[in-house]
């Protein structure tokens, strides 16, 4: 197995995680459980808008964010990627349909995984970041972006989870798996 076959495998899990996370109502998307900022949308959203902008920034490609913008609705609110949020900044990031939150982070990961497919691997030891101490390597970041993805999507999971058993309705069995 190469660095390739062993990175799409990593970028996989977090589109599998998101594909089979129960199905959600419009409400119970957008809801902050325990008053929490982040609803479990809004952490979907995130997600998606941290992995795009990063993989533009490193393939000088654009982002997907293009094709989905106008599906979000979001305003420039939208154009954002989620740091630094405040309360009410999170709360006006509303998605109804979690189909397309799911869709975008699918659509986000897979143009990581092409995209590293194609690197060299020397590429993944250049330097892309020297902000940092040590600077960051291509590798490092592409990880970072993955491990992040991984987080959120957690945490959403675990959310939803809540929201299901907090207002008693949902179905934790349904997936949005292709």
């Amino acid at each position: 197995m190469d660095v390739s076959e062993v990175f799409a495998g990593f970028a996989r899990r977090p589109i599998d995680a998101a594909r089979h996370l129960p199905v959600l109502t419009s409400e119970q998307l957008n809801m902050h459980p325990a008053a929490h900022p982040n609803s479990v949308a809004w952490l979907l959203w995130h997600t998606g808008r941290e992995v795009d902008v990063q993989l533009a920034d490193l393939s000088g490609e654009a982002q997907q964010w293009e094709v989905y913008r106008s599906r979000f609705d979001l305003g420039e609110l939208g154009e954002t990627v989620g740091y630094g949020h405040t309360a009410e900044q999170s709360a006006q990031i509303k998605v109804d349909e979690q189909r397309l939150l799911v869709d975008y982070l699918e659509a986000t990961l897979t143009a990581l995984i092409d995209y590293a497919s194609r690197l060299p691997d020397s590429a993944f030891d250049e330097i892309v970041d020297r902000n940092w101490d040590p600077p960051v390597t291509r590798g490092q970041r592409l990880i970072s972006i993955i491990d992040d993805a991984a987080q959120h999507v957690g945490q959403a999971a675990y959310a939803s989870g809540a929201l299901i058993l907090s207002t008693g309705y949902g179905d934790s069995a349904s997936t949005h798996g292709s």
